[in-house]
């Protein structure tokens, strides 16, 4: 009877200290970095100051500065050369980097954002024969061949890196292999960040031009079920 009691109290007391000893594991991981990132901050902003205080007294002499002003120095250098970059031809080398060299684009070029992506058709496209992959139609370009229109036109489709979303690559897709979606970007936002939230469906919308038996052959290179397929 005293062993059973023994565990009745002892067995509780082990459960209770591992799960506080898990969240202050929980707590030690969130506080770790950021208190590495405050360390790190620190000593950059530290140096900056005592080094835009040195390029003062080299340019003024050993005058007494009020704190913060040698940091006020390195942004009016930063924004110098930013400014510099941007407007020569070197921003215009940097441009092609890809990731910063969006920092470095002339003002007139549309950037991808979240909110634009918003505004957007979401598709289906065939990244190959047998993968389709989600992408969002930009735009649609007519084909010629000595200035006779083809009889197939060209998609620009829009496939997003993943987690960032905003950055990725643009494909010239022939239209049959483009399926619009009728889902709202933002549910396919979600989808695509590891299924956050998926749709209850995705529904499949044919062009406008497009009658439901064209629809429907083409929906078969896709692989997809016709008989669940409802055109509007």
């Amino acid at each position: 009877m005293a062993r059973k009691r023994d565990n009745v109290i002892i067995k509780p007391f082990i459960s209770f200290v591992g799960e506080r000893l898990g969240d202050v594991l929980s707590g030690v991981v969130f506080w770790l970095p950021v208190g590495v990132l405050v360390l790190i901050g620190s000593y950059f902003f530290s140096n900056l100051e005592d080094f835009g205080q040195e390029i003062l007294s080299f340019f003024i002499g050993d005058e007494v500065f009020y704190p913060g002003l040698g940091i006020v120095i390195w942004i009016a250098i930063f924004l110098f050369t930013g400014l510099l970059l941007k407007h020569t031809r070197v921003g215009d080398l940097l441009s092609v980097v890809p990731i910063i060299g969006l920092l470095f684009r002339k003002k007139g070029g549309r950037m991808m954002t979240v909110g634009r992506l918003q505004g957007l058709t979401p598709c289906l496209f065939l990244y190959s024969p047998t993968c389709p992959s989600y992408g969002w139609i930009l735009s649609e370009e007519n084909v010629s061949i000595d200035g006779e229109d083809e009889e197939f036109n060209l998609i620009n489709v829009y496939y997003p890196n993943v987690p960032s979303i905003i950055t990725g690559q643009i494909y010239p897709v022939r239209k049959e292999a483009v399926i619009k979606l009728g889902n709202p970007s933002k549910e396919i936002m979600d989808l695509l960040l590891y299924a956050i939230r998926s749709p209850e469906s995705l529904q499949y919308l044919p062009w406008e031009d497009e009658d439901e038996e064209d629809f429907q052959k083409r929906a078969q290179v896709f692989g997809l079920d016709i008989a669940r397929i409802q055109t509007p």
